[in-house]
């Protein structure tokens, strides 16, 4: 199986499944010299584990993570980092029913077509569970960004129809709300909607937002490996996004080139820009502005409700999941969706570094 592996020069590969015995990342491509440890690493995954709260799956895992290599007296050391985190409460058994049929919104079908089988424990390699594992290499690329003053921050900025209010932005209502959302009175209105969708036997979707920070201009290339379409691949390769856009997004396409269009100021010998439609992002290189973009997540596909499919033998049935899920899977994403932009930005960063002769001599300081 091919396509566990991301990025160039700051590069992820995720392995395992939702019921084996761990999940792990390697990440390579890390410099030597930053400061490294399990709680360090630890601090991201607590925020996607299963069990905290009614918004998440019942699942209780540690997720506890164990570096097992390229770390040495707390410094990383140049050699690949790999990462390590045992299952410690897969209920299988939950699942054998599921083995005979494909469930409704999920990749039991096209799995089977691909490979000719499926893990129908959780959905094996194609369980939301393997974001655990990016995660945990990506909270290595947040903590070398934060070397360099780069800040990236995800949140929820809607659950189904309720909406964040810019008014209300409050970042550390992110870490401190069920529905990572900075405003506490939707955060309210959230929990409200999800306990109907449960009594409902139903599932919500949303959104999550990711703002970029103190990111310098000149990341990205103009053609194949453009900032926003690297940024586009990481996100969408999430499993439950169904949409990606930056900036002003897809209302760009119904605005008029004087509207949408970012005058170039001047503000303390500095070019900025007087407004921010581009979302950070021109030509596939970072201008030098906050870069900005949103993840749309379809609805949780596992429901209680009756539904109707089709099993392998190919009669139409109906059937009623079971099991441990989130009514809605938006909050437990937002830092997988922070970690997938930190892999990128490090990726893009390092990327950069012999995009200009003169950085080159200023590296290896020689004259012209």
């Amino acid at each position: 199986m091919s396509g566990s592996t991301f990025g160039r020069f700051f590069q992820i590969t995720t392995w395992g499944e939702s019921h084996g015995p761990a999940l792990g990342c390697v990440v390579d491509g890390v410099p030597a010299g930053i400061s490294l440890n399990e709680d360090m690493i630890q601090w991201y995954l607590d925020r996607r584990k299963p069990g905290q709260n009614a918004m998440a799956t019942p699942r209780k895992e540690d997720d506890r993570v164990e570096i097992l290599s390229g770390v040495f007296e707390g410094k990383t050391t140049g050699s690949p980092v790999s990462l390590m985190i045992r299952n410690t409460s897969q209920h299988s058994a939950d699942y054998t029913e599921i083995a005979t049929y494909y469930r409704p919104g999920h990749a039991d079908y096209t799995f089977d077509q691909k490979y000719g089988f499926r893990d129908y424990r959780g959905g094996g390699r194609s369980s939301g569970r393997e974001t655990a594992a990016r995660v945990a290499g990506g909270a290595i690329a947040a903590i070398f960004l934060k070397e360099l003053g780069i800040d990236v921050c995800a949140y929820t900025e809607a659950i189904g129809p309720v909406q964040i209010k810019a008014a209300n932005f409050d970042r550390e209502a992110i870490y401190n709300t069920p529905s990572c959302m900075p405003d506490k009175e939707a955060s309210k209105q959230a929990e409200e909607l999800l306990r109907a969708c449960r009594a409902n036997k139903d599932s919500a979707g949303g959104i999550v937002a990711c703002r970029i920070n103190h990111l310098p201009a000149g990341l990205g290339d103009p053609v194949f490996e453009k900032l926003d379409a690297n940024l586009a691949k990481a996100i969408l390769s999430i499993g439950a996004v169904k949409a990606f856009e930056v900036g002003d997004g897809y209302v760009a396409a119904f605005k008029r080139g004087s509207e949408n269009n970012d005058a170039f100021a001047m503000r303390d010998g500095k070019v900025i820009k007087a407004t921010n439609h581009a979302g950070g992002i021109l030509g596939g290189i970072s201008d030098g502005d906050e870069v900005c973009f949103r993840a749309y997540f379809k609805p949780t596909p596992s429901i209680a409700r009756t539904q109707h499919t089709v099993n392998k033998d190919g009669d139409e049935i109906d059937i009623e999941i079971k099991g441990r899920h989130d009514p809605v899977i938006v909050p437990r994403a937002v830092v997988v969706v922070e970690c997938m932009a930190a892999l990128t930005i490090a990726d893009a960063l390092l990327s950069n570094m012999g995009s200009q002769l003169s950085g080159i001599l200023s590296f290896y300081h020689r004259e012209n």
